[in-house]
């Protein structure tokens, strides 16, 4: 993929507003401030492609990018208490709302901050795409901010945090030092090449169906 070649689509506040699918998909989550932004902008050399805030919550759309016939979501931070409970319901139906839809999503990058032990929404997400058998790999942000050792300890007491953790890919990240940005590319690269293998296959499977909607997500 040529990461130079990344076009801004749209922005879209609820899930009435988000097209069809018509591309394979790759989505970001997390929780407010857990550093999508960064990692979208380091991953396509972009300072301004993703807004980077100091103000926790402040995406609150699903932003769409693409780049080489792959669309790429951000979606909004969860988890953020000061905003008022008819804006989180409003982000929890547009994330739920997302994943109800027939999307043929490839891979969701599950972003938590490495520093501390997986939130409860953090928990819940995670669970969410266990439960729907949604491929995610566990992005581990923020890991300059550790020692080597403190990464080493919480990479350990990351397989009591999660369920199912010796079971998941987990990937520390800094979007300082773009550390774990080329084992990101890499795995963009398999659905890259798998892609690529469909389309050369008019035969095989195709898009598989997006899971139902749950009681809840965040």
């Amino acid at each position: 993929m040529n990461y130079h070649h990344v076009q801004f689509e749209r922005s879209f506040g609820t899930s009435e507003q988000l097209p069809e699918s018509d591309l394979p998909e790759i989505a970001f989550a997390g929780r407010s401030n857990v550093g999508k932004s960064s990692m979208i902008n380091k991953l396509f050399n972009r300072k301004q492609l993703a807004r980077v805030s100091a103000v926790p919550g402040k995406t609150a759309t699903i932003n769409f990018f693409h780049a080489d016939g792959i669309r790429f979501a951000d979606l909004p931070g969860y988890g953020y208490a000061k905003v008022s409970k008819s804006e989180k319901r409003r982000w929890g139906e547009l994330i739920e709302g997302y994943f109800a839809q027939k999307r043929d999503l490839r891979l969701v990058f599950q972003l938590i901050d490495m520093r501390h032990a997986p939130s409860a929404d953090d928990l819940v997400m995670v669970n969410f795409l266990i439960d729907h058998e949604i491929p995610f790999v566990i992005i581990l942000t923020k890991k300059d901010k550790l020692s080597a050792t403190a990464q080493k300890e919480r990479l350990g007491q990351l397989q009591d945090e999660l369920p199912c953790a010796g079971q998941m890919t987990m990937i520390p990240l800094s979007s300082e030092t773009g550390d774990g940005i080329e084992q990101v590319k890499e795995i963009i690269a398999e659905i890259e090449q798998e892609c690529a293998d469909e389309a050369a296959d008019p035969n095989g499977n195709g898009a598989a169906d997006s899971p139902e909607s749950s009681d809840g997500i965040i």
